[in-house]
């Protein structure tokens, strides 16, 4: 189960064909998605570097462990505390190892979405670790 190419998936889930401009980190979105299924294959393009999605990973592990001892405690603090948890590992990747700009800023919510997918799917070995 080689990495092939820019292909965060395994081998058996080859990445979604996407007109060539997304697939590079370097080049721009399109102006806009219709829909989340077709923002997630552009989401994976931006996550090629295996640093980045592991940064991911440990981030939003840190969110969902956050979000659970807060219900326990019901202190608020720990809730507070998942912004900074989620985007500083997850952001840390994309300016030092991915080396590109984070979606969040184009796109918060489907970049959000994308974070707890690429998560599941790291998961179930979907998409490499």
């Amino acid at each position: 189960m080689e990495k092939q190419g820019n292909n965060t998936y395994l081998e058996t889930e080859p990445l979604p064909e996407m007109d060539e401009g997304i697939m590079k980190s370097d080049k721009q979105p399109p102006d806009h998605f219709s829909d989340f299924a077709e923002f997630y294959p552009y989401y994976l393009s931006q996550h090629e570097d295996t640093t980045c999605r592991r940064l991911h990973f440990v981030g939003t592990s840190l969110v969902i462990l956050l979000f659970i001892y807060g219900v326990i405690t019901l202190e608020p603090v720990w809730f507070l505390l998942m912004p900074l948890a989620g985007y500083g590992f997850a952001w840390t990747g994309h300016f030092f190892y991915e080396k590109n700009k984070p979606a969040t800023f184009q796109y918060p919510w489907w970049s959000l979405m994308g974070d707890f997918k690429m998560f599941q799917e790291i998961l179930i070995g979907k998409v490499r670790w």
